[in-house]
């Protein structure tokens, strides 16, 4: 399974945020591609425990359940649920979200386990480290499928 821990998948993730343009178009969603990148970011914030939204009623009930099927090998489906704290919809910089994206994966992944977070995602609750990194990694590359990258 793709990891943010795996040097070769940071590679290719980075690689693709860079093949992103101001023009690139959604396939699927209502973010434009800056408001994309800003929302990568913001839930890359999270997993580093720089933001911690409190845990869904939805998530308390369901979210461990949830967790096993987002975790398997099968991508994230289009148009799932955002966490009202994940939603960009001011207009956004194209060139400084993009550097700022790519700043957050490169500290998550220098930082090794020991830079996520404690505290448990909103919907799925608590994570492992390597949970927290493949979650990132399938969390960016739909973003990056929905913009054809």
């Amino acid at each position: 399974m793709k990891s943010l821990f795996e040097p070769s998948s940071v590679s290719e993730i980075e690689k693709r945020i860079e093949r992103l343009a101001p023009e690139s178009e959604r396939q699927w969603g209502r973010m434009n591609v800056a408001q994309m990148l800003a929302h990568c970011s913001a839930w890359m914030a999270i997993a580093a425990g720089r933001n911690r939204p409190a845990r869904s009623l939805l998530g308390r009930v369901v979210g461990r359940f949830a967790k096993a099927s987002i975790l398997g090998e099968q991508p994230p489906a289009r148009n799932m649920p955002t966490m009202k704290c994940l939603i960009v919809d001011d207009e956004r910089e194209f060139a400084d979200e993009r550097q700022r994206l790519l700043a957050h994966i490169d500290r998550f992944a220098a930082g090794g386990p020991g830079q996520c977070t404690k505290h448990p995602h909103s919907f799925f609750g608590y994570l492992t480290p390597d949970e927290w990194a493949i979650l990132g990694y399938k969390h960016l590359d739909h973003h990056l499928r929905q913009f054809g990258a």
